[in-house]
């Protein structure tokens, strides 16, 4: 193997696949990237066992070949170099690297021992606007369920393309949210399936900066997610991801079809309210909302430190004449995930009693509605 690169083009590489290696003290091998010299383009490569992730680069290559090397230890010493081309040669399992007055030589380990990252056969393909993609995962992740054993299909994202529209949902039984992009094209591939969190908070780190269109390819227990060069034809970035098996939830019966009590509000200072009434909640996370005709009143209280109330002025609306007020309790930081996800100055609050669910969405946005069940008062 022998190959000239630039030092920013392999640092970029190195700082995406290097994202899923370090963690495994048992395959040392993982710990590993792949450096793969073809013709005209370098690839590196890394996997967890859960997500694969590919990076290819323009090189001028000079002998083709395959070599791991400790990402760690790959990654530090690129970054300390001068912006400058780096020339790399293997022998004998050794790699050196040369850059102006660097001469560096890092013991590897061979290829075959690398686990193969799987790869999908099927050449059918959905596309979606790479950044769109990424925004919309990125208000949902954080509301799956952090426990993979009991129902490890909340563990994930939900992920339900339709004809039109691709759904993204998440729950953990507490909270949910749902976001809904929209198809430039008829898509004719019905599908649905469950990413883990992890491998989704890893694609809107990589992917969410760049600009074009992402492929998406399925097979029965992998995704993989394609980004292309913008000067080429060829792939830039992969990410395959083990699926989740299971069947998800019917979520949209949790939805709730009507209110009791809808309030319009400033999304900046209900967060700010909501935020102040946090400081005297006390071990609970609890807060007291209380609904009245010209808007909302925020209690909360800590024995050991003292109480606070404050308004909120709303439009508010009834669903019938005989609701005069609604007293409803809330973990206030489910409250604040909610609207912080929430793009837009105005959001709508709608409760359903101390019982069932409360409703926060854009005042005009119907694509993404996020769902949080009241703290029961005993």
């Amino acid at each position: 193997m022998k190959f000239i690169i630039l030092k920013e083009n392999l640092n970029k590489g190195l700082n995406i696949v290097s994202r899923v290696t370090g963690k495994n003290s048992t395959l040392p091998i993982l710990n590993n990237i792949l450096i793969d010299a073809q013709k005209n383009f370098l690839n590196l490569s890394a996997t967890d066992l859960e997500l694969g992730i590919k990076y290819w680069s323009l090189i001028k290559t000079e002998k083709e070949g395959k070599i791991t090397i400790p990402a760690k230890i790959l990654s530090s010493f690129i970054n300390l170099l001068p912006e400058d081309k780096i020339y790399f040669e293997l022998k004998n399992q050794i790699f050196n690297i040369n850059c102006q007055s660097y001469q560096t030589k890092i013991k590897g380990l061979s290829a075959e021992d690398f686990p193969i990252i799987p790869k999908i056969e099927n050449n059918n393909f959905i596309q979606l606007d790479c950044q769109t993609f990424c925004k919309g995962l990125s208000q949902v992740v954080d509301f799956a369920s952090q426990n993979q054993t009991t129902k490890p299909e909340l563990s994930g994202v939900y992920l339900n393309f339709g004809k039109d529209t691709l759904s993204l949902t998440t729950t953990d039984s507490f909270r949910l949210a749902e976001k809904i992009l929209f198809f430039e094209e008829k898509n004719n591939q019905e599908l649905s399936l469950i990413i883990p969190q992890r491998s989704v908070r890893e694609i809107i780190n990589i992917l969410s900066e760049k600009e074009g269109k992402l492929r998406f390819y399925f097979s029965t227990h992998q995704v993989l997610f394609e980004y292309f060069m913008s000067e080429t034809d060829h792939p830039e970035i992969q990410l395959i991801s083990r699926l989740i098996d299971g069947d998800y939830p019917d979520y949209q019966e949790i939805i709730p079809k009507k209110y009791e009590i809808q309030t319009l509000l400033s999304k900046e200072d209900f967060l700010n309210h909501v935020k102040t009434a946090s400081i005297f909640s006390g071990k609970t996370n609890e807060i007291k909302i209380i609904v009245k005709k010209d808007g909302i009143e925020i209690l909360s209280q800590n024995p050991e430190f003292g109480e606070n109330k404050s308004f909120l002025s709303a439009q508010v609306k009834y669903a019938s004449v005989g609701i005069k007020e609604m007293e409803v309790s809330f973990n206030y930081r489910f409250l604040i995930d909610g609207l912080l996800n929430i793009k837009g100055p105005e959001v709508i609050f709608e409760l359903n009693g101390e019982g069932g669910p409360a409703v926060l969405k854009p005042k005009d946005d119907t694509s993404y509605i996020y769902i949080v069940m009241p703290i029961k008062s005993t």
